[in-house]
């Protein structure tokens, strides 16, 4: 594995440690090794992309580092804690709290408009939120005249900004993005990965973004690649120093 080195790490408690984690699954006769034996660290205001073919494995790593998937083997930790010690009380507690996801499909509700898809966590959570802060979330993502607009008015790149938006409701440290530009044109994709980088410059949000695009991948500060479920290179980029085991 290949980690930074800028004098700053030792005193930097990691957001997410993954220690020798797997996830096998049973089709049949054979054991498909999702994950297999996987150790990570991500440090707080890291920008880790993780890119590799379809069925390489990057989509269920960030699943378990969500607590969405438990591993067959090994120990996920978040924020310090062992996700294994965790209740389903206290997981979602910590996803719901802590953790913004994005994902390739927005999954906005058809029959509620930009704004009130924004709201819609904290209608089922401790924390409401308010029409004026989803107002303030979505005219931050450049959508302030579609707050009451439907999905079905939006286009593919402007629902992506509205799920992106109910993804900060909670404040997190911690976004996790799977594959949001899958299905973006160029110049759309180019505008949600700014998005992501001033969250990650201005804010000093830790972001892992999984990304079938390569290129994407140098605009972060961490670029890991899954092949056949194991993390086969991780190069730190846009960085002096780079350490290879």
């Amino acid at each position: 594995m290949m980690s930074r080195n800028n004098g700053n790490d030792a005193a930097a408690k990691p957001v997410i440690r993954l220690d020798n984690i797997s996830k096998h699954y049973q089709q049949g006769s054979e054991t498909v090794r999702a994950v297999d034996d996987v150790t990570l660290q991500v440090l707080p205001g890291d920008f880790a992309s993780i890119t590799g073919r379809s069925g390489s494995g990057k989509t269920t790593l960030l699943s378990l580092i969500g607590g969405l998937t438990t591993p067959s083997r090994g120990e996920v930790e978040i924020f310090g804690e062992a996700m294994s010690s965790l209740n389903d009380d206290a997981l979602s507690f910590l996803r719901a709290n802590r953790i913004g996801f994005v994902f390739q499909f927005a999954s906005l509700i058809p029959t509620l408009t930009a704004q009130d898809n924004v709201r819609l966590p904290g209608m089922f959570g401790e924390k409401p939120v308010s029409p004026k802060d989803a107002a303030d979330l979505l005219a931050w993502v450049g959508l302030s005249d579609k707050l009451h607009n439907f999905p079905a008015e939006l286009s593919g790149g402007q629902q992506t900004r509205v799920a992106l938006a109910r993804a900060l409701t909670n404040h997190p440290s911690l976004l996790l993005a799977d594959e949001p530009t899958g299905n973006l044109d160029v110049e759309t994709e180019s505008e949600i990965l700014t998005l992501l980088r001033n969250l990650n410059r201005e804010r000093g949000m830790t972001i892992v973004l999984v990304t079938h695009n390569p290129e994407l991948a140098q605009h972060g500060t961490r670029h890991l690649v899954m092949q056949s479920g194991k993390l086969t290179e991780n190069i730190i980029v846009n960085k002096e120093v780079l350490i290879r085991e």
